[in-house]
């Protein structure tokens, strides 16, 4: 069952009601393919066709490692253009969840009735960062919620870990139809690291990023952009991206392992780029949102946390960090601002 949060006097469908009620059209046509949209966050925009059949074997996948049952209340609060919102859909039909939906917006748990309690729900960091300041009660009653689409922030992550219930990291892309692996964030079971679900198989290639072997949900293997390191029992810790490698003097640094430094000890936002140098070929440039620091106090912060190589060459204070439309860093963008 879906259930529309909308007033039937509205003069006018919401663009998200109506990009639900298409795929849900799509969904059940005849044609035993969709076309699906990536978001372009690490790299071009592109359409890709999958077949229904796959969609449903990941749905299956989710709903069991979740433990979802016919009847279980989920939640849609993603768009329905991405792979995440579609996949929301997907399960509810699979596994005869009832799906109640709300705008895809940044307080997704705003309008919920007090007395309505969901099995499952999926958000974007955003999303649960508003919810931990403005509706926790509300977060806290979710009894599986997963998060995915950008990086969690480190005291993000500590705020999640003291939820009562499950929550989860995602480790997942629109070829892979959503998440192939769950990293648990709170509880007796929370890991650094990312365990993949059912009939997937992982392994590192000659870059040492992942490949990931899914039949039932991928045609073919894919190999990622992404830099991982394998642990004996099974699971995976993602390093960063391949294309976000800085060669500095022959020294490879990984920004976002540089970043997640950082934030432990920066509060404003920032990202790690680099800049061209005739001497190292590049070097570490820091852009962060503050004009009202001293870049010397703020170097020797810095490097009391950074190792020598780590620690960047440059500091540009900037008045925005340019992030992409689904809130991960634009890594292009970023260096565009710098040379």
């Amino acid at each position: 069952m879906i259930l529309a949060d909308t007033k039937l006097t509205e003069p006018e469908t919401p663009e998200w009601e109506r990009e639900l009620f298409a795929f849900l059209q799509a969904w059940w046509n005849d044609s035993p393919t969709l076309t699906v949209h990536t978001s372009g966050s690490t790299g071009t925009p592109k359409n890709i066709v999958v077949e229904k059949e796959r969609m449903m074997q990941s749905a299956i996948t989710t709903c069991t490692a979740l433990g979802l049952q016919h009847g279980d209340k989920a939640l849609l609060c993603l768009p329905v253009r991405y792979i995440a919102g579609k996949m929301m859909v997907v399960r509810s039909l699979v596994a005869g969840l009832d799906l109640y939906t709300v705008a895809p917006n940044g307080h997704p748990l705003a309008t919920i009735p007090n007395d309505l309690i969901f099995d499952f729900a999926a958000m974007v960091p955003l999303q649960v960062f508003n919810s931990l300041l403005n509706d926790k009660t509300a977060l806290g009653t979710i009894k599986n919620g997963i998060i995915g689409g950008a990086a969690i922030d480190p005291e993000m992550e500590m705020k999640v870990a003291e939820l009562p219930n499950a929550w989860y990291s995602t480790y997942g892309m629109t070829e892979t139809l959503s998440h192939i692996a769950l990293r648990r964030l709170n509880g007796t079971t929370r890991s650094e690291t990312y365990r993949p679900v059912n009939n997937v198989n992982i392994s590192l290639s000659e870059d040492e990023t992942l490949t990931i072997d899914a039949p039932r949900i991928c045609p073919e293997k894919i190999v990622t952009n992404d830099i991982a390191r394998l642990l004996p029992d099974g699971s995976f810790e993602i390093l960063g991206r391949k294309d976000n490698v800085i060669n500095s003097g022959g020294i490879k640094l990984q920004t976002e392992q540089i970043e997640r430094k950082l934030a432990q000890i920066l509060d404003v936002p920032f990202c790690i780029t680099s800049a061209p140098d005739p001497k190292l070929g590049e070097k570490l440039v820091l852009l962060i949102e503050s004009k009202e620091i001293s870049k010397q106090d703020l170097l020797n912060k810095i490097s009391c946390h950074l190792g020598v190589y780590e620690t960047p060459k440059h500091i540009i204070a900037v008045d925005k960090i340019p992030m992409t439309p689904n809130g991960k860093i634009d890594r292009k963008a970023a260096k565009d601002m710098v040379e």
